[in-house]
């Protein structure tokens, strides 16, 4: 606190150290596990949203379900309006009665479309406006759930294979190639060029 003397705050400095070190320990190996079970994609165009994305994994890994949910609904929001704009769409109504004619246009696939209507559908309204019914929702599940579909749309829109160390993309309307080939990446928790 302010103004507290500095051997009183060492203290307090020194406990806060102890307990956030043994609830670290005792929950590393959930953490570990929620980790990898989200499968996400490690490499991604360095786009305004991959932070939130990478932060969106370190939310769940770290038991912040809520918070991941709610990340997770709004990185979903950017990679729609991603999709559109690298696409020279305009928004002409609801979302979910637009996601058809991109999948028969070939631009979504149908495991996309898929994963984006269930993370909308996933109680945005009441999460984002924190209505009382986010007492019931189930958040781990829900949080697991839209992760993985972010994860699914991210591997699809941002496939990379790898060519002698040099990293071909699939889907090169997704990322801001250079003349020389090279371009930014988010590697979650580091930016490269």
């Amino acid at each position: 606190m302010a103004g507290e003397p500095n051997d009183v705050r060492a203290q307090r400095a020194e406990a806060a150290k102890l307990e956030m070190r043994a609830d670290l320990e005792r929950t590393i190996d959930e953490r570990v596990e929620r980790y990898l079970e989200v499968g996400y994609q490690g490499v991604v165009a360095g786009e305004h949203f991959a932070p939130a994305s990478g932060e969106c994994i370190r939310l769940y890994r770290d038991g912040y379900f809520l918070s991941a949910v709610m990340v997770s609904q709004s990185v979903t929001e950017a990679l729609w309006r991603f999709v559109l704009e690298r696409n020279a769409i305009e928004v002409t109504g609801d979302r979910l009665e637009m996601v058809p004619g991109l999948v028969e246009r070939g631009i979504l696939s149908q495991e996309i479309a898929d994963a984006l209507a269930r993370i909308w559908r996933s109680f945005r309204n009441d999460v984002h406006h924190l209505n009382p019914k986010v007492a019931a929702i189930p958040f781990r599940e829900l949080a697991r759930r839209n992760l993985m579909d972010v994860a699914r749309i991210e591997r699809e829109l941002f496939a990379v294979t790898f060519d002698n160390g040099r990293m071909v993309v699939k889907q090169p309307q997704y990322w801001d190639l250079r003349p020389d080939g090279t371009t930014t990446v988010s590697l979650r928790d580091m930016w490269i060029e």
